[in-house]
């Protein structure tokens, strides 16, 4: 698995996943509680396409599917 995008985003961001229980206020309980956080990865959906360079060449590369639907890179 390639270690960055193309552009030069790495793949992963770190981020918490929080758990909370109880009955949210507006649905007639007295609120929601944390009751566990655990560190966590977000990944990027990372796909190995084959990419036109400024030079005219085709190269493979591992590119972010953010990066493709915002047309940074032609595809060949």
């Amino acid at each position: 698995m390639p270690t960055q995008c193309a552009c030069g985003k790495n793949i992963k961001s770190l981020g918490n996943k929080i758990i909370r229980h109880g009955l949210p206020k507006k649905s007639g309980g007295i609120g929601l509680h944390t009751t566990g956080i655990t560190r966590r990865t977000f990944k990027r959906n990372v796909q190995k396409i084959k990419v036109r360079l400024p030079d005219g060449t085709v190269k493979t590369l591992p590119v972010c599917t953010k990066c493709i639907k915002a047309g940074k890179f032609q595809k060949a």
